[in-house]
């Protein structure tokens, strides 16, 4: 091991003496070189743009894996240079383990198959999410990186060399006065009451040698001003080079906004699909169970009039097993026979006014129970509330249970 004793001490000198110089500075009894206020204003520009340019790729790493101990696996792959290897996001691995569920419950129940349906769309949220945090990192978190690790940091370096030159320049300052004031002591007229002619010599010899250490001092003060200029002029144009970088950070969020709504959109576009899919593979089952749970819309939707229903007259419902019927007239709504099963509770969203002594008139926000009769109008259910009985139409209420 090369050990340079003479630097080390050299060194920690300079350490020792800046230390001091700064502890002299903060109590006001050293002079301070200060910075112009345009190039203070580009440093105090620069330190607000890497703060919150920091937070911003910190939270961003957060919401595209929030998972702990992922990034840190993910730090280090990127430390080492080494590709990180594609981890199954979280949709795939349910749609997965939905699809095996499955097939030990049987393919062909309805639970079976509405698992498989479920699975393969829970997959392709995971594929969409997958392309997402891929495009996001490239687009938007690399850029981030690149900053903070490259270009702040040669920022961060170009700023303490200027600080250091700061430093060496007040040094010089201070040794040049304190060279000018120890000058004008040893020029000073001398006691002439002295008899002793050597104390003339000793006095001329003195000032001789302040002067030339006065000239040493301004020659380092002027070289140390020199340096410290050009230091002040690299610097500045490297903080001048911030506003190119709110340029580029600017796109790449955009990049990042409009990968987010595409990525929405395509979630949103797979959920619509599923929706139909099950409503249409199972609306016998379960009449209604997605379009009703919909959020209302501003206005209320007309209900489809009595006379669409089949073998319905305005007083009547269509006749089924589950209804009694009187041959001499149309089937009253009071004279149909609850089902044994299949009732469900549902809340009312809007007020409804009965048409006629068929439809059962609702108020919103009260429960109701609810059920369907076989070859009834889909759009429209049986409602109970007490002893009062009527259709009511489903785009009315929600369904519950």
């Amino acid at each position: 091991m090369d050990f340079n004793l003479k630097k080390l001490t050299s060194d920690a000198g300079v350490f020792f003496t800046r230390a001091v110089q700064f502890t002299e500075e903060k109590l006001g009894s050293a002079e301070k070189t200060e910075l112009d206020a345009h190039l203070e204003n580009l440093i105090a520009r620069a330190d607000c743009t890497k703060n919150w340019t920091e937070k911003i790729f910190r939270q961003t790493e957060v919401l595209l894996q929030p998972n702990p101990s992922a990034r840190i696996e993910e730090f280090f792959y990127e430390k080492l240079d080494k590709k990180i290897p594609s981890r199954t996001t979280n949709g795939e691995l349910l749609g997965q383990y939905m699809m095996d569920a499955a097939k030990d419950f049987g393919p062909g129940t309805p639970y079976g198959s509405t698992l498989i349906t479920v699975g393969e769309y829970q997959k392709k949220l995971g594929g969409a999410e997958r392309e997402f945090l891929q495009t996001a990192a490239i687009n938007f978190l690399t850029p981030l990186r690149n900053f903070l690790e490259g270009d702040w940091r040669t920022i961060s370096k170009e700023r303490r060399l200027l600080e250091n030159r700061r430093l060496d320049l007040d040094i010089c300052k201070a040794r040049v006065k304190k060279a000018k004031h120890a000058e004008a002591k040893a020029a000073a007229a001398p006691d002439f009451q002295e008899t002793r002619p050597r104390n003339y010599v000793l006095s001329a010899s003195a000032s001789a040698l302040w002067s030339e250490e006065v000239e040493k001092a301004e020659q380092e003060l002027r070289v140390a001003q020199s340096e410290f200029d050009r230091q002040a002029e690299v610097t500045r144009l490297l903080l001048e080079g911030i506003s190119s970088t709110h340029v580029n950070h600017l796109r790449c969020l955009h990049e990042f906004v409009e990968a987010q709504a595409s990525y929405y959109a395509q979630c949103h576009q797979y959920m619509q699909e599923l929706q139909k899919d099950l409503s249409s593979a199972h609306s016998d089952t379960y009449p209604n169970s997605f379009s009703s749970n919909a959020h209302p819309s501003a206005t209320c939707p007309s209900p489809v009039s009595s006379a669409t229903l089949p073998g319905v007259s305005p007083t009547g419902l269509a006749s089924g097993p589950g209804s009694t019927r009187d041959p001499a007239g149309p089937l009253k709504v009071q004279d149909v026979q609850p089902p044994v099963t299949g009732h469900r509770k549902a809340k009312v969203l809007y007020d409804y006014d009965g048409h006629d002594t068929s439809e059962l008139s609702l108020l919103a926000d009260e429960l109701i129970t609810v059920y369907t009769v076989p070859g009834m109008d889909p759009d429209w259910l049986v409602g109970e509330r007490g002893n009062q009985k009527g259709k009511v139409p489903v785009t009315y209420l929600e369904l519950l249970s």
